[in-house]
């Protein structure tokens, strides 16, 4: 089955390690986490031994890592399966924007195929997700740009990857307005500067200058670090920061700004 017609790429770089940090809190022997729903039983079928969804788990709630990576493999697991059938270049692809070591790559590629076979729908799982990062938008919009990051992995945005994408931004919580924004990183036919900072054409150049600064400390990798969000996150925010500071560089060519 053909793919849909693609858009090009706004060149945003994908993301390395992305899984490396969460591999020993799922093989270790005896992990049980106090996590439920789809994700849980997600990694309760990969790693068999975990205490899923149980009241005085050994560690209590799970890290925010464990909740962020295992979300973004199974909805990326889905969004290769939106157009109703796996290449083996999107399997591929995942992989290559995942770039763990070696001899971890039997375990991701089985995590993610135990994804794409799990009945239950992307909607489950981004619900989940929604609900665990409540309160912590920007949590919300990493896993959007990593769902990005991973449908650039083979040069291109498909139509119905850009669709699988604004469907979870809008069970996250996201307006149209703020989806367009994001996709503005990674497809260049939205890849309007303005709508990347977020910004009105007719604002003076002080009044974009402002607001690029208020972005850059907003999505400043230091300030993920610091608020001990994921390796995952970090590097996505790392990526993101990469894509706002080159849309400012742009409108600052364009009116000659200081």
């Amino acid at each position: 089955m053909a793919k849909a017609a693609a858009f090009s790429l706004a060149g945003l770089p994908c993301y390395s390690g992305a899984m490396v940090s969460v591999w020993g809190k799922l093989g270790g022997a005896g992990l049980g986490y106090a996590l439920g729903g789809p994700l849980g039983a997600l990694l309760g079928g990969f790693a068999g031994h975990m205490l899923v969804d149980r009241e005085g788990a050994l560690f209590g709630p799970p890290p925010r890592d464990v909740i962020f990576t295992t979300g973004l493999v199974a909805l990326s697991a889905k969004m290769a399966r939106a157009d109703g059938v796996v290449l083996p270049v999107e399997v591929e692809a995942f992989r290559r924007f995942v770039e763990v070591p070696p001899e971890e790559h039997a375990n991701v590629l089985r995590l993610f195929r135990l994804a794409q076979e799990t009945s239950e729908g992307f909607e489950a799982y981004a619900r989940q997700i929604a609900s665990a990062f409540a309160e912590e938008p920007k949590l919300l919009e990493d896993v959007l740009d990593g769902l990005f990051g991973i449908a650039t992995a083979d040069g291109a945005v498909h139509q119905n990857e850009l669709g699988f994408v604004r469907e979870v931004a809008a069970i996250f919580g996201f307006s149209a307005a703020d989806f367009e924004r994001i996709a503005a990183r990674h497809v260049r036919d939205a890849a309007d500067p303005y709508v990347i900072l977020g910004a009105e054409r007719g604002m003076s150049g002080e009044e974009l200058k402002r607001r690029y600064r208020e972005l850059a400390a907003e999505n400043h990798p230091d300030r993920a670090i610091a608020r001990g969000l994921p390796p995952e996150a970090v590097a996505i925010a790392t990526g993101r920061l990469a894509a706002i500071n080159a849309a400012f560089d742009r409108v600052a060519a364009e009116r000659g700004l200081a």
